[in-house]
């Protein structure tokens, strides 16, 4: 389509303030954006449309403006909702680059124009696939009834011939065509998904090309168009958060037209992941106000009173108050003054999803909150019968992450770290609190452990190995040194193996016949040398105390 056909719709709102001789530009797509700098994510003759928020003064204008113009793009429309009139630096800077600039009424969301540009633009592209597209937007917009991504996939199968689903970045299956035969294997979904999040944080664009097997796949970004208006251009903000299109075939070989058609889709999926986001606000909601009450000490009636709010919202239809779960999470970078709080949110409320489920309704039973880097989960676990005390059942840390450990180490990449504490079941308001406390010192634990993605549990909790981690290098040293290094000298001198002996000693609980079976001594032999161990430190084997000093001495070094 052409610049100028966008005058034509008097829905769209828009108003030519310069560039009239250029409104002959093809326009072969749109992008919304607020970033300084959106160029990574432009490839020449987008409609670009801003709220403006990059601009602070008039300076910003023109290096904004030349970036556009170097990218090739085929228009800027300024939304007026911001600063009222469209500034006149930006109106001077687009006729120096001669860039076409509209002026979008404030009545006007940008999403109707970027739906009437996909559509139009896909008309043109690819003559009668228009009805395709067009048919996709009204099932897409029709709510719930019509079927949401699914249709929209059933529809590139019946009339593109293409086999296609659209993934997590956890590497669930989110929708799929009927056409596809079927859900892709956990394990090809996983492989595609750390792929796609692989490329995303070189900053490749997409589709990205993969083969498993046989297959070749293109991998399509879906970009949230409410996150793309607000997010910076740290690609960690949402690398985590967007969702995939996985078509079956190489699009390397594409014409334009078929590429600008699939980019269309994923513009349409991504309004409907938008819905989705939205029907969560209820849940987050619910999930903010009960963790306020229990970190403020609230009294367990009223955060009693407030679960019994909550529960028939996450569980319709149960019968009695389930028992409840809490899961803590935390998504941290280095590097970068990132806040992993919304990301941390938004993978919980993909983790804690069964991995073999499919479909984007199944987090509905989830309430996640977030403050700061932490994301917590409030998870309502029915009760299985009235003798039911819960302690069976729910979710288990070790099981929790295996599914999508592979593909968010990729996203995280080497200078980002998920970890993640889950609490025991607690079946009252008054355990929350002691739950929160528990899952956030397991997370804790999790944190102390090498690895991108880890997770620990309350069953971990009770062992006084645990506190270990936590132990400051500079003591751990200091302390490990006091025991350790007269044993370490002396066996440098003397090849005595006292080191070796001191950790048999205490893995045989002091039994001088088995430690002496097991390091083929003599038993006097064995009495020589835990006599020198005890000479060199001022030590006595025989006391509790001080076995205790030297098996957290040699655990810790």
């Amino acid at each position: 389509m052409r610049l100028r056909a966008l005058l034509d719709t008097d829905a769209l709102g828009l108003r030519l303030l310069g560039g009239e001789d250029e409104l002959d530009r093809t326009v072969r797509g749109v992008m919304t954006t607020d970033l300084k700098d959106p160029s990574r994510y432009l490839s020449g003759g987008e409609l670009v449309l801003t709220g403006l928020a990059w601009r602070h003064d008039a300076s910003d204008s023109e290096p904004f403006v030349r970036i556009l113009a170097s990218t090739g793009v085929a228009g800027l429309a300024a939304g007026e909702a911001e600063l009222g009139d469209i500034p006149d630096d930006l109106v001077l800077a687009c006729a120096r680059h001669r860039l076409p600039l509209f002026a979008v009424n404030e009545s006007v969301a940008f999403a109707t124009i970027t739906e009437h540009v996909v559509r139009q633009v896909s008309g043109e592209r690819a003559g009668d696939l228009a009805a395709v597209v067009d048919r996709h937007r009204r099932m897409m917009t029709s709510g719930p009834a019509g079927g949401g991504p699914d249709v929209v996939l059933d529809l590139l199968g019946t009339d593109l011939d293409l086999r296609a689903w659209v993934l997590s970045p956890a590497g669930r299956t989110v929708a799929g065509s009927k056409a596809a035969g079927g859900e892709l294997p956990a394990d090809i979904c996983a492989r595609l998904a750390a792929e796609h999040l692989a490329a995303a944080r070189t900053g490749r664009r997409g589709p990205h090309r993969v083969t498993v097997g046989p297959a070749t796949y293109s991998l399509f970004p879906i970009r949230s168009a409410a996150r793309a208006a607000t997010a910076s251009r740290d690609v960690r903000e949402t690398v985590l958060s967007d969702w995939l299109l996985a078509v079956e075939a190489d699009a390397g070989d594409w014409p334009e037209e078929r590429l600008d058609l699939l980019q269309g889709v994923t513009q349409l999926i991504a309004v409907e992941r938008d819905r989705r986001d939205a029907a969560r606000t209820v849940r987050r909601r619910l999930a903010q106000e009960v963790l306020e009450l229990v970190q403020t000490g609230a009294a367990p009636a009223e955060i009693a009173a407030r679960l019994r709010v909550a529960a028939p919202v996450l569980l319709p239809g149960l019968g009695a108050a389930p028992h409840w779960q809490v899961v803590v999470a935390r998504v941290e970078w280095e590097g970068g003054d990132i806040e992993g709080g919304p990301v941390a949110q938004t993978l919980l409320e993909e983790i804690l999803v069964d991995p073999l489920s499919s479909g984007p309704e199944h987090s509905d039973r989830i309430a996640v909150a977030h403050t700061g880097d932490e994301a917590i989960a409030l998870v309502p676990l029915p009760a299985v019968s009235a003798d039911d005390d819960g302690s069976g059942a729910g979710l288990h840390a070790d099981r929790l992450l295996e599914a999508v450990r592979a593909p968010l180490s990729a996203g995280l990449n080497d200078d980002g770290r998920l970890t993640l504490g889950v609490s025991a079941a607690v079946h009252s308001a008054e355990g929350l609190r002691g739950a929160l406390e528990e899952a956030r010192h397991a997370r804790r634990v999790a944190a102390a452990r090498p690895g991108r993605v880890c997770a620990a549990g309350h069953q971990e909790l009770a062992s006084h190995v645990l506190l270990l981690p936590f132990v400051p290098d500079d003591v751990r040293r200091a302390f490990t040194a006091r025991l350790l290094d007269p044993l370490r000298d002396y066996d440098s001198r003397h090849r005595a193996e006292l080191i070796p002996t001191l950790e048999a000693f205490l893995d045989c609980d002091g039994s001088w016949t088995r430690c002496a079976a097991r390091l083929h001594l003599h038993v006097n032999t064995l009495r020589y040398r835990v006599g020198r161990i005890e000479q060199l430190t001022s030590r006595d084997l025989s006391r509790l105390e001080d076995k205790l000093d030297f098996f957290l001495a040699l655990r810790m070094s």
